[in-house]
């Protein structure tokens, strides 16, 4: 089916973020308007298709029904997932196909075997799809970070996540503080992160910039012309978490400390850039050195890593990429290729979990049609809820 994507700016104008209650109206009013556009994206029905396999449109087209339906089954808050599983639950019962709940970070994780299948020369096997596994995901978004370890489908072992908050968050936080007035005026959403990292890179030749060539060198962080630095969190431990809290601290302190104005106003414009620079190459040295220190872990237990998918919507960042491609080349893990989705599919889409859906589905899992929305929902196999297939309301053919 075809990709349709809403957001109503009544959702995240308010208080600079989503509001649940604002989203959860927004569902109410805009999904089953969506699911009807996209029918028409169905495909059409073929001569010898059984009438069984035939959706009567009220245009009067006849359109090729779905084997069974996908739908973001968690982890989130339950309401709004509600919204898209009962429309799912009643898709699946009226058209008589199965239904797939699937797990919304999975999705995450596959959404690079979803392109490449896309792309996939029809003479290759199914099997065939890359990467294969296993393989190793960074997960990077206003609501995650995590690094997950994936040996199968179903099979997750979650290597690290945050200890405060997710990365995005964290450099939201750090774009309403450093951006100039003018900007921050002009912004037509609350992607603060985004607008901090075009407004730090616009005109940026990412050759120019050093990245940490080892351990010591990332310790040992030079002060700014200012006078000031941003340390790389938790760099002086090997421990496989995350944590972004102290970079906004220092962030406000800097602000502070040079202008008496948590604005930032009496900021020069070429100590607003640096400040905007640091503290995104901060936050992603971080996430370079535990990727080298999981990688490193991975190796000593006999498991060769070759690729490393970074997905969520920090991935769509253009000196992410770059960072990450040099960090692994500074850190003799130059044989560990990097996979990053198209943009598009990098924030929440409807394709990762069709996609989520048409892996469980061909692996032979769907969902009882009684399941219901997980608030929490760990991919992790090990976790006290079992993960993925841990959780209950499964069937298999």
């Amino acid at each position: 089916m075809g990709g349709s994507r809403l957001m109503a700016i009544s959702e995240v104008n308010y208080m600079g973020g989503i509001v649940p209650t604002e989203a959860l109206t927004s569902h109410q009013e805009h999904l089953a308007k969506l699911v009807d556009k996209s029918l028409a994206s169905l495909p059409l029905i073929a001569t010898e298709t059984c009438d069984s396999k035939i959706l009567h449109l009220r245009n009067g087209e006849r359109r090729q029904k779905p084997d069974f339906v996908s739908v973001t089954r968690g982890p989130g808050m339950q309401a709004n997932l509600g919204v898209g599983v009962n429309t799912a639950k009643g898709l699946a019962t009226a058209w008589q196909i199965p239904i797939v709940g699937a797990h919304h970070m999975q999705g995450h994780t596959l959404t690079s075997r979803l392109v490449d299948a896309v792309d996939r020369d029809a003479k290759r096997p199914a099997n065939s799809i890359q990467p294969a596994f296993p393989f190793l995901t960074l997960l990077v978004s206003g609501g995650h970070t995590m690094l997950v370890y994936s040996e199968g489908l179903v099979k997750h072992k979650i290597i690290a996540t945050t200890k405060d908050n997710a990365i995005g968050d964290e450099l939201d936080k750090c774009g309403r503080m450093i951006l100039p007035k003018h900007v921050l005026d002009s912004l037509p959403d609350t992607g603060y992160a985004k607008y901090l990292s075009e407004y730090a890179f616009g005109n940026y030749n990412f050759e120019d910039w050093l990245i940490p060539q080892s351990r010591s060198a990332e310790i040992d962080k030079p002060l700014t012309k200012f006078g000031w630095k941003i340390p790389i969190p938790m760099v002086r431990n090997r421990e496989l978490a995350f944590t972004f809290g102290g970079i906004s601290s220092t962030v406000r302190k800097i602000v502070s400390n040079q202008t008496g104005d948590l604005q930032g106003r009496g900021l020069c414009e070429e100590e607003r850039l640096m400040l905007a620079r640091m503290a995104i190459g901060a936050a992603f040295d971080s996430l370079g050195s535990r990727i080298i220190i999981a990688l490193e872990m991975l190796r000593d237990r006999g498991v060769e890593i070759s690729t490393l998918v970074v997905s969520g919507g920090v991935a769509a960042n253009d000196f992410l990429r770059f960072h990450l491609r040099r960090t692994l080349d500074a850190r003799k893990m130059g044989h560990v290729g990097l996979n990053f989705p198209p943009v598009e599919l990098c924030t929440d889409n409807a394709a990762m979990i069709g996609w989520a859906g048409i892996e469980m589905f061909e692996a032979g899992y769907h969902s009882d049609m009684a399941f219901q929305p997980q608030r929490s929902w760990s991919m992790d196999s090990e976790a006290e809820d079992g993960g993925i297939l841990g959780i209950g309301g499964w069937r298999t053919r």
